[in-house]
């Protein structure tokens, strides 16, 4: 267990001695953080754990001599830890990424190269393990259990032109893979901002589409939000909401980071609290940092029904407690319930519930 004044050890694993020396350089610019370790194959890393004790791997997944992925199942069988994949970015890559973060995986980002500059690579690392070393580490078996419903969603009553956004980060992927697929065929359009790189949201959509009723895919400018799809935030473009006439629509833009992040949970809250208004239903989960708070208090302030998930069911519980410490969520579930009260609040079967 990680104390509070204890450096966060960390041991890469990548079959690249270059890899391995930048990872290493940028983690260990951070006083909070030391790489303990290296290790070129996941042999040569089983060892390294046993020997290091690290609290966050990170772990590439195309390597000689066992695959990182088959690393990976073996690993959260035996002692379950935070692992960090770093992937290229190809289809083949960000496929093997989404394979990873099934497996077990905390988070995914980028291999070094044209997606960053060194010194934007090593900032996002650092926060990743950061947010990895406080995960809740749960194996695999065990959360597979609650992930594919046993009976189809029901549908709603009626349908509406309501619109439900959804902010999320590290965690937030298996969390999605929970809520989406509980949500019925009929329900209002749904946009989505989960904290990913640029290559990997399109294959994450696309696992999700397979696994749901309703259509999820990665959103593009001008894609209208209709009832029973989902669109999901390109990484590194914001997205927004728009009106034409009567017709939602997502907005993708480029611009600065927003709480330090691109895609961000308060653009796109707060694009829908300015254009959908309490016709709308807001949703924080797990996640680590404040991204979304204030987002989610401008939909809460434009009179939306908005909804955070409860620091026992959340991998990192910070992105729901900011926005419950800064009064924008009327109701706070576990992850289990929170599909059903998405739907209630859809249905207006209940009026908000002050905190």
């Amino acid at each position: 267990m990680l104390s509070g004044r204890e450096p966060i050890r960390v041991l890469v694993v990548d079959d690249s001695a270059v890899v391995r020396q930048i990872l290493t350089k940028e983690l260990s610019r951070d006083p909070a953080i030391e790489v303990v370790g290296t290790a070129p194959d996941p042999y040569v890393a089983r060892d390294k754990i046993v020997e290091l004790k690290p609290h966050v791997i990170t772990l590439d997944v195309e390597m000689p001599r066992m695959d990182g992925i088959a690393f990976l199942r073996k690993l959260m069988h035996y002692q379950p830890m935070p692992v960090i994949i770093i992937s290229s970015l190809t289809e083949a890559g960000s496929d093997l990424a989404m394979e990873a973060i099934q497996a077990g995986a905390v988070d995914v980002m980028c291999k070094p190269g044209s997606a960053y500059t060194v010194g934007d690579l090593g900032r996002e690392l650092t926060e990743k393990v950061k947010a990895a070393a406080h995960a809740k580490i749960v194996k695999p078996a065990a959360r597979a259990a609650g992930i594919a419903p046993t009976a189809p969603p029901t549908a709603l009553k009626r349908t509406t032109n309501k619109i439900i956004a959804i902010g999320t980060s590290t965690g937030g992927t298996e969390a999605l893979r929970y809520v989406l697929p509980q949500m019925p065929a009929n329900c209002p359009g749904i946009l989505i901002v989960q904290h990913m790189p640029k290559g990997f949201t399109a294959s994450f959509a696309k696992s999700l589409d397979r696994e749901s009723t309703i259509h999820v895919k990665e959103a593009e400018d001008g894609d209208s939000v209709t009832p029973g799809t989902a669109l999901v935030a390109p990484g590194n473009y914001h997205l927004l909401l728009r009106r034409s006439g009567a017709v939602y629509q997502a907005q993708i833009k480029d611009g600065p980071h927003v709480s330090r992040h691109r895609p961000s949970a308060d653009v796109l809250f707060k694009s829908v609290a300015k254009t959908a208004g309490r016709n709308a239903v807001g949703v924080i989960m797990t996640g680590m940092g404040q991204d979304g708070a204030a987002g989610l208090k401008a939909m809460h302030d434009a009179g939306a029904r908005t909804i955070a998930q409860d620091e026992a069911s959340c991998v990192v519980f910070g992105m729901p407690r900011e926005a419950i410490k800064l009064g924008g969520v009327d109701k706070v579930v576990s992850l289990d319930d929170i599909s059903g009260a998405i739907i209630d609040a859809v249905e207006a079967k209940h009026q908000p519930q002050p905190i």
